[in-house]
């Protein structure tokens, strides 16, 4: 049976990727470390690092073992600083993931917040474009995540936070001298810039079958914001997205927006966490304050969207 000292030796051992570093940071002998590692592997019956003369190097069985001793070490240390707080104290590490858009609106209202009303929380925030921050929340690098049209899954604690419309961004001469809505077939026709993230591009959109279409007439496809708002102003392409994401250059004029209908594109919000990882006092508190601040950026109009709360 595996126990906590094994998982966190492997772990110091495969993030620095030497049992003599991992020795130094643990403050244990490399014997000791070598003879824990030896007797893993011998339970787990498969070789977990490849000996080189300049370190060592995970398997692919080492590979998969990290994600779960990761996911494990982090749950024992917040039941720990849980259960330490037993006058209901809201301290510790709280990691929150964020899309581009969601950092816009709420992102320096959550960061000050939480410096003035829970001095003890260490606020680690982490941006995403798109769809980016379900990975980082099931590989157990954040506590929780708002995230755009999440897969099916068992694993995951959803609750449906907002809905927003979509609009086509593009500069006059791309897509028109108007504000004039614009049809989904007229879209179509146009240089479509995607943003994407990864594989994946369905954080855009709830309609998949709407989004396999825009991805086969794409004519280029990005993940970066910098670039996306610089292709979009230089004239090269047109973007599907929200006004919020592309707020800065709207206001600076270099671009128009026209609302998409026939059909009307739209994408949903979701605060996900995972099933497998109770809650503590903390991140409970930030779960709340992260669902405040988001009906109050909508209500004062900070966020164009429908509330789902």
């Amino acid at each position: 049976m595996l126990d906590t000292r094994q998982l966190r030796y492997f772990a110091a051992i495969f993030e620095h990727g030497s049992l003599n570093r991992a020795a130094e940071e643990l403050r244990v002998a490399a014997s000791a470390l070598s003879h824990h590692l030896n007797q893993l592997e011998g339970q787990l019956d498969t070789q977990l690092f490849r000996r080189k003369p300049r370190g060592m190097e995970p398997t692919a069985a080492g590979l998969r073992l990290y994600e779960h001793a990761r996911s494990i070490l982090k749950a024992i240390e917040a039941a720990q600083t849980d259960l330490r707080n037993s006058e209901r104290r809201i301290a510790g590490q709280v990691a929150v993931g964020m899309s581009y858009s969601g950092v816009k609106a709420i992102g320096l209202d959550l960061l000050s917040t939480v410096l003035r009303d829970y001095p003890a929380v260490r606020l680690v925030l982490s941006e995403s474009l798109s769809g980016a921050a379900l990975p980082l929340l099931l590989a157990s690098d954040v506590d929780m995540a708002l995230i755009y049209n999440p897969p099916v899954d068992a694993t995951l604690r959803i609750q449906p936070v907002l809905e927003e419309t979509m609009v086509c961004v593009g500069r006059p001469e791309i897509i028109g001298d108007t504000d004039a809505p614009i049809t989904f077939a007229e879209l179509l026709e146009l240089p479509i810039i995607l943003v994407r993230q990864g594989v994946s591009a369905r954080a855009i959109m709830d309609d998949m079958t709407l989004l396999k279409k825009i991805e086969a007439r794409a004519i280029l496809q990005m993940n970066s914001v910098q670039a996306i708002g610089g292709a979009v102003e230089a004239g090269l392409g047109c973007v599907i997205g929200t006004q919020l994401f592309m707020q800065e250059q709207l206001d600076r004029g270099t671009v128009r927006a026209r609302p998409i209908v026939s059909p009307t594109l739209s994408r949903t919000l979701y605060l996900c966490n995972l099933a497998s990882r109770p809650p503590t006092y903390a991140t409970e508190a930030i779960c709340e304050l992260v669902l405040e601040l988001v009906q109050r950026a909508v209500r004062e109009g900070r966020w164009n969207a429908q509330l789902l709360l």
